[in-house]
C-alpha cells in the first residue's frame, strides 16, 4: 500500500501531506522532527495503514510545505498547532492518535493540551518530552541552522548517514529514500537538504517552546514514550519523571539508537500498534 500526495492551503500556507490507509475508521496523525519532513513517517504509515488512515504532513519550511514569508513569528509551536487543528478540522478527523517525532511529539504535548485536548486520544512521543537537553539544541542549530550543500545527492547522502546515524538501523534503500525525499536543489545547482534554514529561529525568537512541563501535567490520556538509549535530547531523568507525573507515560528504551529512532523496524512498529490498540506495551 502507498501513500498519495496532497495539498491544503491553511490560514494562508499552502501545507503538504502524505495519506495512507484512505476510508479506515481511526486516524493517526503522525509528525516528523525539526529538520526532517513526513516522508520519515513512510514505514510505520505503510505498517499501520491495513487499521488507520495514517496523515503524515509536512511542516511548514519543511518538504513540499510553503516557507514562511514571516518566519520570526510562524516558526513555532503555536502557529504549527493553528496549522495542526485547521488540517483535522477541513479533513473531518474528529478524534485521532497521535505519533510524534521529536518537534513532533513536542507539537502533540503543546496540542493534547490545548486545541486538540479531548480529541487527541493517545499519544506516542518519540524521544521529545517536556523538557529538552540544551547541548542537543546546540547540536541542532549548528548543523540546521546552515545547511551543508554538495555537489551531487550521493554525497549528501553520505552527510545524511554521519549525522543521522542515532536514528538507528535503516538500510541502503532507507538511506537512499531519506536523501531522495528531503533534498532541494539551489540556484547554483548544489544539493541541500528540503527545509527553511529560517526554521531554527523558532530557538530565538520562542526559546520557551520546549519547556511545557506545564503542558505536560494537564495532559490524562494515555502516553508512551520511546527514548533512544543513546538520546542526548531526552536525558534519562527527564524520562523518569515523565513517568511520575502528567500522564504518566509508559516510557520504551530503544536499543542501539539516539535521537530519534526511525520507526522503520518490526520491533518499533510492534511497540505503537499494540500501544494505540490499547494492548500492554
Amino acid at each position: 500500500m502507498d501513500g498519495t500526495s496532497n495539498y491544503l492551503v491553511l490560514h494562508e500556507r499552502e501545507i503538504h501531506y502524505t495519506e495512507w490507509g484512505a476510508g479506515n475508521a481511526e486516524t493517526v496523525i503522525a509528525w516528523h522532527g525539526l529538520a526532517r519532513t513526513g516522508r520519515d513517517m513512510d514505514d510505520i504509515a505503510a505498517h499501520l495503514a491495513p487499521r488507520y488512515r495514517v496523515i503524515c504532513p509536512d511542516t511548514i519550511g519543511r518538504g513540499l510545505s510553503q516557507w514562511s514569508p514571516r518566519p520570526q513569528v510562524e516558526y513555532c509551536l503555536a502557529f504549527y498547532a493553528r496549522l495542526a487543528q485547521a488540517l483535522v478540522d477541513r479533513l473531518g478527523i474528529e478524534r485521532m492518535h497521535w505519533i510524534g517525532t521529536s518537534m513532533g511529539g513536542a507539537l502533540g504535548i503543546h496540542l493534547a493540551a490545548g486545541a486538540l485536548k479531548r480529541r487527541i486520544q493517545r499519544l506516542v512521543l518519540n524521544d521529545i518530552g517536556p523538557e529538552i537537553s540544551e547541548a542537543a539544541v546546540e547540536r541542532i542549530r549548528t548543523y540546521a541552522g546552515n545547511p551543508a550543500r554538495f555537489d551531487r545527492v550521493s554525497e549528501l547522502e553520505r552527510y545524511f548517514r554521519t549525522i543521522y546515524q542515532p536514528f538507528g538501523c535503516l538500510s541502503d534503500a532507507q538511506w537512499q529514500r531519506l536523501a531522495e525525499s528531503s533534498v532541494r536543489r539551489t540556484d547554483d545547482g548544489s544539493v541541500t537538504p528540503h527545509y527553511d534554514p529560517n526554521m531554527v529561529m523558532q530557538f530565538e525568537h520562542h526559546p520557551q517552546d520546549y519547556d511545557q512541563w506545564e503542558a505536560w501535567d494537564a495532559i490524562d490520556i494515555p502516553t508512551l514514550c520511546l527514548r533512544g538509549e543513546s538520546s542526548d535530547l531526552l536525558l534519562a531523568e527527564t524520562a523518569d519523571e515523565m513517568r511520575k507525573r502528567g500522564p504518566r507515560a509508559v516510557v520504551v528504551t530503544i536499543p542501539g539508537c539516539g535521537h530519534a529512532p526511525a520507526l522503520n523496524v518490526p520491533e518499533q512498529f510492534a511497540l505503537v500498534e499494540r500501544f494505540l490498540n490499547g494492548k500492554t506495551v
